[in-house]
């Protein structure tokens, strides 16, 4: 017998649902902001990081884009003054994003809608007992299947010249 029943399927089938209406419900207030989703997770990344600086490879592994797709991202993101690269001192191969206080300040515009979009539509529906054994299993899982999505966020020493 097929076990289409199985409550397995029916945990990652909920868990791609909430993922799918989440978005939705949260793409909107980025786009007026005119951002796209990935505009935005680089660039909350980037400011939650140490020293609001990623290097490009841990951004990559943050966002889980490839080098080539993190690298189209920071360019966009430079051209419109969000972000600046910066040489790191100690290895010419590396280098780091960083954002700058444009990006601060469009994440700034944006970020009330979208705390008030979360408490919504995830945070708010939950009480603080659900929530917090949520976020402990949320971490349990991508510590697992991602444990590269905090590369990076150690302290970063100060080893970066800036690029600007």
């Amino acid at each position: 017998m097929i076990p289409f029943d199985d409550s397995r399927l029916t945990a990652m089938g909920l868990l791609a649902e909430a993922f799918g209406g989440l978005v939705a419900k949260t793409h909107t207030s980025f786009a007026e902001a005119g951002l796209s989703d990935i505009d935005f997770e680089t660039l909350i990344r980037l400011a939650r990081s140490p020293g609001r600086r990623l290097r490009m490879s841990d951004l990559a592994a943050q966002t889980n884009l490839s080098t080539s797709g993190v690298t189209r991202v920071v360019d966009r993101l430079e051209r419109e003054g969000l972000v600046v690269r910066q040489a790191c001192a100690t290895d010419r191969r590396a280098s780091y994003a960083a954002i700058t206080e444009a990006g601060t300040e469009r994440l700034g515009a944006v970020l009330p809608r979208h705390l008030a979009d979360i408490e919504e539509w995830f945070t708010g529906l939950l009480s603080p007992e659900q929530l917090s054994a949520f976020l402990d299993a949320l971490r349990t899982i991508r510590d697992a299947v991602r444990p590269c999505a905090t590369a990076g966020a150690e302290a970063v020493p100060e080893e970066i010249t800036s690029a600007r």
